[in-house]
């Protein structure tokens, strides 16, 4: 006779714990005590019963029975879960070979137009007016800032903070 080995990976266990009822079946019924319990003391005339009580307890017991059930050896809960994955799931999938996940996208440059001239002739003018003469840094009231020497900052149009030295 020949025998195989089975990988573990393929193989699952289920601990039976009463009779055939693994983990979740009783948690599941247990479940429904906790549900039943809450409906007779929360509901109106808490702690009596009445029909309607008894009714929804009932009906909440079924519901909850069913769920435990096997059916191809899996719990009705388990398949509602793999059937609510596969219904929510994405219904559309666009394969597109030039994706760029996981690739080195190198960006190329753009060409300059004839704007950035003109915004380069407002960047000159803001260097001319914030250049100071290397005279009025030597010394240490130069460096420090002179009592006779003010800054004072403006905004210009792009909402950039110019300073202005003023004397």
């Amino acid at each position: 006779m020949r025998t195989t080995v089975i990988p573990a990976q393929i193989t699952t266990v289920e601990d039976k714990i009463a009779g055939n009822l693994n983990l979740t079946q009783i948690v599941l019924l247990l479940a429904s005590l906790f549900v039943a319990t809450f409906i007779y003391a929360a509901f109106p005339q808490k702690l009596h019963f009445s029909t309607y009580k008894i009714v929804l307890i009932i009906i909440q017991f079924f519901v909850f029975t069913a769920l435990s059930l096997r059916v191809r050896g899996k719990i009705i809960l388990n398949w509602l879960f793999i059937l609510s994955s596969y219904y929510f799931r994405p219904s559309y999938y666009v394969f597109n070979k030039n994706d760029g996940y996981l690739r080195d996208v190198i960006a190329m440059p753009v060409p300059e137009k004839k704007k950035a001239v003109k915004e380069n002739k407002a960047h000159e003018k803001k260097t001319k007016e914030q250049t100071m003469q290397f005279p009025e840094l030597i010394g240490i009231p130069g460096i420090l800032g002179a009592s006779r020497a003010n800054v004072s900052i403006k905004f210009n149009k792009n909402g950039g903070i110019m300073n202005v030295p003023e004397v």
